[in-house]
C-alpha cells in the first residue's frame, strides 16, 4: 500500500504490472474502496501488458476522510436542490476528478486509460472531458450521465442504500447482513452471487476504514454534479460504455444515454449483469477495456 499527497489530501493506491507499460487507472464507485477492483481483475488486466493502478477515492478507505463535516441530511439536500440552489457540500465530483489527475501527476504519468464503475464512471467521464490531453481512452461501467429525464433508481434500492447501517463495531453480524441484502438486491441473476466472498470483502473494508458518513457526502457530490452530456460531447478519445441488462441502480437506458453522448462510443450491454461485476464477467470486461485502449494507440 502506498500513500501520496494530492490536492491537499492523502490518497492510498497500489499498482500491478510494469511501470514502463501504459497505465490503466481504475476508479471505484460510491462509498466503496479500491479493493472492489479485485486482485484477480487487476492482475488479468496487467497480464495484457498494462500497468494497472487502483486507489481509494477521497473519503474512502485509507485516503483522507471528511468526517469533520456534518452528517448529510438527505431531506434538506433535496429541498435545496429543488429550490434551484446549490447546497454547501465538502467536495464535488469535479474535485474527485482533480484528485485523479493529481495522482497521475504525483506518479509522473503523462496520460492513462481511465476506467470507472458507477460513481467512478462519472468521475472518469469528467476526467476525460476536463483533461482531454491526459486520457488515452475511457471506459465507463454501470454509470450514467446525470440526464434528469432518465428513469430514476428503483425506490427500494435507494431506500436500502441510504438507510443507516448497523454499527459493525457493535454488531458485525447485522452489519454484514445489511451489506449482503443490498448487494443481493442490485446483483444480476445471470451469475451466482458469491455471498461468502462478498462478506469477506466488506469485512476487509471495515477493517481498512469505517466511516458511515462518507457515502452521504459522496451522494451529495453526485447530486450537485448535474447533467454531464454537454461535457461528454467534448470527449474525443476511444470510449466504451459497459452496462448490465438487470441494473436496478442505473437502468440500461442510463448506459445507452452515456454511449450516445460520446461520439463514436461502443455500447456493451451484458445479459445477466446487474449493478455489480461478477468474476465470470472479468474476461469479457477486460477484453473490452483492452480493445478500447488499443484503439487509443
Amino acid at each position: 500500500m502506498n500513500m501520496l499527497r494530492v490536492n491537499g489530501i492523502e490518497l492510498a493506491y497500489d499498482s500491478y504490472g510494469s511501470e514502463t507499460d501504459e497505465t490503466i487507472l481504475l476508479i471505484a464507485g460510491l462509498g466503496t474502496q479500491m479493493i472492489r477492483w479485485t486482485v484477480p481483475f487487476c492482475e488479468m488486466l496487467a497480464t495484457r501488458g498494462y500497468r494497472v493502478i487502483r486507489f481509494d477515492n477521497r473519503d474512502t478507505g485509507l485516503s483522507t476522510h471528511f468526517s469533520h463535516h456534518d452528517t448529510l441530511d438527505f431531506e434538506a439536500l433535496a429541498k435545496t436542490l429543488m429550490s434551484g440552489q446549490l447546497p454547501v457540500i465538502p467536495y464535488t465530483l469535479d474535485d474527485m476528478s482533480d484528485d485523479t489527475i493529481g495522482l497521475l501527476d504525483a506518479l509522473g504519468i503523462k496520460n492513462a486509460h481511465v476506467v470507472g464503475r458507477s460513481m467512478g464512471g462519472m468521475i472518469a467521464q469528467l476526467v476525460a472531458s476536463r483533461y482531454p490531453e491526459r486520457v488515452l481512452s475511457l471506459t465507463s461501467i454501470m454509470s450514467t450521465t446525470g440526464n434528469p429525464e432518465l428513469p430514476p433508481t428503483s425506490p427500494d434500492v435507494m431506500a436500502l442504500m441510504t438507510r443507516p447501517a448497523p454499527n459493525p463495531m457493535k454488531d458485525e453480524v447485522l452489519y454484514l447482513a445489511h451489506g449482503v441484502a443490498f448487494a443481493t438486491r442490485i446483483a444480476g441473476t445471470g451469475y451466482p452471487f458469491e455471498e461468502n466472498e462478498y462478506r469477506l470483502m466488506i469485512r476487509e473494508e471495515v477493517q481498512r476504514a469505517y466511516d458511515p458518513g462518507s457515502i452521504g457526502r459522496q451522494i451529495a457530490a453526485i447530486a450537485v454534479s448535474g447533467d454531464r452530456r454537454p461535457q461528454l460531447a467534448k470527449v474525443k478519445v476511444p470510449s466504451l460504455v459497459i452496462h448490465g441488462v438487470e441494473d436496478p441502480m442505473f437502468v440500461p437506458a442510463c448506459g445507452q444515454d452515456t454511449a450516445q453522448s460520446i461520439s463514436g462510443a461502443e455500447f456493451m450491454l451484458l445479459d445477466g449483469m446487474g449493478h455489480d461485476l461478477p468474476a465470470p464477467l472479468f474476461e469479457t470486461v477486460v477484453d473490452g477495456i483492452v480493445r478500447t485502449a488499443r484503439r487509443g494507440r
